[in-house]
């Protein structure tokens, strides 16, 4: 096991029972569901008037899977606790999972107050899919205990974390939220420097970006470029991810042929990468697109289709 953070944190990870989340939004109420299910008592904390209402239906959405995936011992959905009040949500936190808007000046101003109400020690990791934790840390008075903790929605199916310090995390800090995410039963990249978007992130917004030129051009539909995907090359994917991919697409050569004999074309004109320009137009042709595709059914339905083929898929790889 990794050392404790040289900030002092309370417990090892192993012995972690009482987590809060910061945020209880579809992130924030995926990682309460995923805990919960994993046996840790929560206590959920959001300012929106409705926010312990939504945390109640996120969760429950959520049990189905979790409870097909199986519950660890005394996993209870009776122990999530809605807390009103941030110091007093936090008063008893042994590790802090910050699932807030996307608002850079939102994000420094929370994680300094949570900062401030936490345990000593007690690591504060954020979901934030953009930001690094170097641009937020700043107002914080011990910002060696945050780190970067990047989940992928739905958070409590999708095992993938991205973990990555700040220009003043503690080095121990990064080990330790590491080990916890794997001690949790999460996949863990443990990144050696923090670049923007991470590296999921970037890598699947390329793929937004181009969707986005091609429905606006008239050149795909929303529904031809979601079955290019799911009845294609993503159909490989949670097998083998791009590189290996490609390096299969040069036969006995693996990489080398590849990028020998097809380097050439990548210079060819089919890349966009630059942003399409979201017009009105844009907005509402993909909109109608997935309305289309999703012919009648509710955001429930489709999160519970889409659960069931994600948990498919991970009993199909012995992932589950």
């Amino acid at each position: 096991m990794s050392p404790a953070p040289t900030t002092g944190p309370p417990v090892a990870v192993e012995d972690v029972r009482t987590v809060c989340c910061v945020g209880a939004g579809v992130i924030g109420g995926g990682w309460a569901a995923y805990f919960l299910a994993h046996g840790y008592d929560v206590v959920a904390w959001d300012p929106a008037p409705d926010a312990a209402e939504r945390l109640a239906h996120l969760v429950d959405a959520a049990w189905p899977a979790l409870t097909e995936l199986g519950l660890a011992e005394g996993a209870d959905r009776s122990r999530l606790r809605f807390e009103p009040d941030l110091a007093t949500a936090l008063a008893d936190a042994q590790f802090v999972q910050e699932s807030a808007p996307e608002d850079l000046e939102l994000k420094i101003k929370l994680l300094a107050d949570i900062d401030a109400h936490a345990p000593e020690g007690v690591v504060i990791s954020s979901s934030t899919s953009g930001y690094g934790m170097s641009e937020m840390q700043g107002a914080c008075a011990t910002p060696g205990r945050t780190i970067v903790g990047h989940p992928f929605n739905p958070p409590y199916l999708i095992p993938l974390v991205e973990v990555v310090g700040g220009t003043e995390t503690s080095p121990e800090v990064v080990a330790w939220t590491s080990d916890f995410f794997r001690h949790v039963g999460k996949s863990v990249i443990t990144m050696e420097r923090e670049v923007p978007g991470f590296i999921a992130n970037r890598l699947q917004e390329a793929l937004w970006r181009e969707a986005l030129h091609m429905v606006a051009e008239g050149e795909a539909t929303v529904e031809q470029i979601d079955l290019s995907i799911t009845d294609g090359p993503g159909l490989r994917w949670p097998i083998q991810g791009p590189m290996l991919t490609f390096h299969l697409a040069g036969g006995q050569g693996g990489m080398a042929h590849m990028l020998d004999h097809f380097g050439p074309s990548l210079k060819s004109p089919w890349t966009r990468l630059v942003a399409a320009e979201l017009t009105p137009e844009l907005r509402d042709a993909v909109v109608d697109g997935c309305d289309r595709e999703a012919d009648g059914r509710t955001i429930d339905q489709l999160v519970a289709e889409r659960d069931a083929g994600v948990i498919a898929v991970l009993r199909a790889l012995g992932k589950a």
